[in-house]
């Protein structure tokens, strides 16, 4: 294996790893939100989810683009090797 298949195989799994934290934080994002939320007394954002809080979707929207990226990275990888 040469220096620049390690990198490539690196760089693969680190957006693996990345893309799976975000899509966690994501989702304890969210739900802290909406559970801080269900203990007020106004529950109209909790039941309606209006306004909308784009900051956790996006978190596991870049999740799921930089797991892609790494599957694409490391599928190339093996199909070249």
């Amino acid at each position: 294996m040469s220096g620049q298949s390690i990198i490539v195989l690196v760089l693969g799994f680190l957006f693996l790893v990345v893309g799976l934290i975000m899509i966690l934080s994501g989702f304890a994002e969210e739900k802290g939100y909406y559970n801080a939320l269900s203990r007020k007394r106004d529950l109209r954002e909790f039941i309606t989810h209006n306004p909308e809080r784009p900051e956790p979707g996006s978190l596991q929207l870049g999740g799921w683009i930089s797991i892609a990226v790494g599957v694409l990275i490391l599928g190339l990888w093996i199909w070249l090797h």
